[in-house]
Parts: C-alpha cells; sequence; structure tokens
C-alpha cells in the first residue's frame, strides 16, 4: 500500500473519485484557500483538489484537502475508501504493534533534479498566498521539519519529523514557531544554549502516510520514519538532504535546507489557527535559507486551517487517539479506545474498563501526562467500555446519565496546554478538567444503576447486510 510520493497518491485518489483537477486558471487569493475551505464543507468524503493554471505562475500547480476526509485517510493508509473510522483507529493501532520499521535509503531522490541557491525568492519559486484573510503573510504549514538533537546526533530516532507552521518573511528567510514541548524545540534549546545554529531540512509535498505520522505526538526517542514503515508495511524511503545531511522523505516535491539561527527573534504572525481564531504576531525564531532542491514542475501542497472541521482534524486526528491510546494502554490495559480528533486533543474521550472504583479518574490522570496529554489534552471525558468514544450520542448520553458533578468533575489548575488555546488566561497555562461519566465500580456504590440495555441479538449483522443493500442499490435511498 506504500505511495512513492504525493503524484502517485493523487492518482490512487482520483482512481477513487477523490480528487477534482480545476483545469481553469484561478486567482491565489481568494480562490485557493477559499476552494481549500469548500472541499473540507463538503463533508466526510470531501475530495482533494488540484489546481493546475494559477494566475501570475507560469507552470505552478497546488493541491488541497488531499487528506481532507475520513476517506481521504482511509486510502492514505491503503484501506477502502468507506472504511468506518473506528475501524480505522483499531487497524491504526493493530499496526503500530510492528514499529518500528527500519527504512529504506536512496542514494538519489527526484527532488535533487533542480537547485536554488540561498537567495533563492520563495515567493516566485512557490505559488504562495495567505489562507484566511488577516494572516500575517504567506505559511508554509504542510511542511515536514527535520532536525536532530545536537547532543546526541547520530540517534536515528531523536531525529524529529515534524509538521511546525512556517511564515516566509522575505527572500531566503522563514519564522518558525516550535513550541517548547514539541521535540524541534528541545533541539533549538540545546542549540542555542552553545551558542549554534540548528540545521533543518524543510520538505514540501509528500507522500501521505509521513504527514500524518509527522503530527503525532511520538516518544522523543521514536523513529517518524520507523512508525511510517510500521504503517504502510514495508520500510519508508528517505534521503539524505546534499547540505545538511538530515533524512528527508525520498518522495518530496521540494526540500528546503537552512538554519534556525541562534538567538535571533524576528515578528511572525498573525496566522488563523486549528482554533479558529487568528494568533497575533510574536517574536519567533528565524530560518536563514541556504539551499532549495525541487522537483521539475513541483506539486506545491496546502493544508487549509480555519474554523473546525477543516483538513488538519482530519490529518492529525486518529494519529493523535492513536498515540495516546497506545501509550495509555501500556499502564492501563483495561482501556478500550481513545477519540482525541477535537481541537488537536484539546478534549478528548477515553473509553475503558473499570478495575475499581476511581479507577476512571486514575487513567484520565495517566492520559494527561502523556506525550500529547501533556500540552493539549484540557477536558477528559472518561466512559465506559459499552460507550463508542467516536459516537457523541453515546457520549453524551453517557455524561448526562452516568456523571454526578458534584463527585464526578474534577479540575486540575495551572496545568501545561498548548500556548494557542485561546481560552487560556495566561498562553501555555491553563485549568484542566476531568469528567467522570462511567458507572461507579465498587466499593464506590453511589447512584442507582440498575441492568444496562444491550442491542438485539444479531444487530451487526443486520447492520451489515443493511449496508450492503445500500451499496448495491443506492438508488433505493430515494
Amino acid at each position: 500500500m506504500a505511495y512513492a510520493d504525493l503524484r502517485q497518491f493523487l492518482k490512487a485518489l482520483a482512481g477513487a473519485g477523490q480528487l477534482i483537477r480545476i483545469e481553469e486558471e484561478v486567482l491565489p487569493e481568494p480562490d485557493l484557500a477559499a476552494a481549500a475551505r469548500a472541499a473540507v464543507n463538503l463533508g466526510e468524503t470531501a475530495p482533494a483538489v488540484v489546481f493546475d493554471r494559477i494566475y501570475g505562475f507560469e507552470r505552478a500547480r497546488v493541491a488541497v484537502n488531499v487528506h481532507g476526509s475520513w476517506r481521504n485517510h482511509a486510502l492514505a493508509l491503503g484501506l477502502p475508501p468507506d472504511t468506518p473510522l473506528p475501524e480505522q483507529f483499531r487497524e491504526f493501532t493493530r499496526r503500530w504493534e510492528n514499529f518500528p520499521v527500519p527504512v529504506q535509503r536512496h542514494d538519489t531522490a527526484a527532488f535533487m533534479e533542480n537547485c536554488a541557491g540561498p537567495a533563492a525568492n520563495l515567493h516566485q519559486l512557490l505559488p504562495l498566498f495567505r489562507l484566511n484573510s488577516f494572516d500575517g503573510g504567506c505559511f508554509l504549514d504542510k511542511a515536514i521539519v527535520v532536525s536532530r538533537d545536537p547532543d546526541d546526533p547520530d540517534h536515528f530516532g531523536k531525529q524529529n519529523a515534524g509538521i511546525y507552521r512556517m511564515q516566509v518573511t522575505g527572500p531566503g528567510r522563514l519564522g518558525l514557531q516550535p513550541a517548547s514541548s514539541h521535540d524541534i524545540g528541545r533541539h533549538l534549546k540545546v542549540a542555542e544554549a552553545r551558542g549554534e545554529d540548528l540545521p533543518v531540512a524543510i520538505a514540501l509535498g509528500n507522500e501521505p502516510v509521513i504527514s500524518i505520522v509527522a503530527g503525532m505526538p511520538l516518544r522523543y526517542e521514536e523513529s517518524e520514519y520507523e512508525m511510517a514503515g510500521a504503517l504502510q508495511g514495508t520500510p519508508y524511503a528517505v534521503a539524505r538532504a546534499p547540505k545538511t545531511g538530515l533524512d528527508v522523505p525520498a518522495g518530496a516535491e521540494v526540500v528546503i535546507e537552512g538554519r534556525i539561527l541562534a538567538r535571533e527573534r524576528a515578528i511572525e504572525g498573525p496566522f488563523g489557527e486549528v482554533t479558529g481564531q487568528y494568533s497575533g504576531g510574536r517574536l519567533q525564531p528565524v530560518i536563514a535559507v541556504d539551499q532549495v532542491w525541487h522537483r521539475t514542475d513541483p506539486i506545491f501542497e496546502h493544508l487549509y486551517l480555519g474554523r473546525p472541521w477543516t483538513e488538519v482534524d482530519y490529518l492529525v486526528g486518529v494519529s493523535t487517539s492513536a498515540a495516546i491510546f497506545r501509550q495509555l494502554a501500556d499502564d492501563f490495559p483495561e482501556v478500550e479506545a481513545v477519540n482525541a480528533m477535537y481541537t488537536h486533543g484539546l478534549l478528548a474521550v477515553i473509553s475503558t474498563r473499570s478495575r475499581y472504583g476511581g479507577f476512571a479518574k486514575a487513567a484520565a490522570l495517566r492520559a494527561l501526562t502523556t506525550p500529547h496529554g501533556l500540552g493539549y489534552c484540557k477536558i477528559l471525558i472518561v466512559v465506559d467500555a459499552d460507550v463508542d468514544p467516536f459516537n457523541l450520542a453515546q457520549v453524551m448520553s453517557a455524561v448526562s446519565t452516568r456523571c454526578d458533578p458534584a463527585a464526578d468533575v474534577t479540575l486540575l489548575p495551572g496545568l501545561p496546554v498548548f500556548p494557542l488555546d485561546p481560552a487560556s488566561p495566561v498562553p501555555g497555562i491553563s485549568t484542566k478538567i476531568v469528567i467522570d461519566a462511567t458507572v461507579p465500580a465498587p466499593p464506590d456504590r453511589r447512584g442507582r444503576f440498575g441492568q444496562q440495555l444491550a442491542d438485539p441479538p444479531s444487530t451487526k449483522s443486520w447492520e451489515q447486510r443493511l449496508r450492503r443493500m445500500l451499496q448495491e442499490a443506492p438508488h433505493a435511498q430515494s
């Protein structure tokens, strides 16, 4: 199921009826961002969109909403496009068990076809555009940024491949937002303590699995490339960026090499965020571009962010949920599933069996100390194993009938959170909340919970039968 590059995946999307190609000329602004927003507004079966002619650029091509539906997400994982979301989650966690899968190294790659030096004007090379009206400029927001731990540069697992937003602030200059909780933030802290620049390689236009993995909250020493190999079922292909020697996806359309300048900051932002709010302009680290490599006629891929849901929610929803689940289940095997798809996991739902009274709260507190939970999970809802955490009707039913606010709601002040959370009184610090919506287990005997209703026998087989009938005779729906 492995895709060699973005182009091969776009062909697969087209073959599944999940790609729309726009051949007439469009304006970079507002057409590209408006189309990306419109595509994801079509819902859970939304297609990707490719633009072949963009005003002001001779041969530019742009792809948007590549991961922007559960159908596209399933195809990225090599699953049938109609695979239901809970099944995608279970298959994702099953493949995780194969981690790590060693990478496959390539001496050459297609992105090495063309080279531009440090004076390269990114505004001329790439079809850049503002995503939202009040963005402070043009951003690279679906780029994989690769860096190494300066204290342990030969440790492959500590080489980070993550998605971080970057603003194009001038020819050969990018502004970067590396949160201190992110791996690249740790790398930069070490480099700056030495007074050294931090080398980075930035890959644009990648095959779909590494884009999913780059947004995953893996442990610090776990390699994104080795996880991508586990998810696609075959070693992941990497190539060394010629100047920095960093490992980048071999199928990338564009690779930018440069350095995060030690102890230099410049204004970056505002930017329309995943929260649906603009973040303000802030002093952020600066990347100096040293070299730009690109395929002939590269495809520039963009990720629209805005008021949820957008493509980013599909991109990181399952991977974030699976990561928290796997890390939590190591200590609490009773945990059945985790749904952390809402605003990058600021709200998460945990489904678990309870060993004893108070167990659900304990599981939630452990989730808050996972790599992602530590910096993101602000609202945690814990439900019983008979509740599907991906079914909000069931979750809301559990909250409304199994939660006693006096005893089952716990507030935890002064904990770290995503700095861009607009509700935080101080950026990066918040009160977190645990809502226990499970039936009390002994010795806790509160409430009046008798026998719970269950679906009639053979309900599942009837679901499958009716679904097949709908697929075989779609006209019957009318």
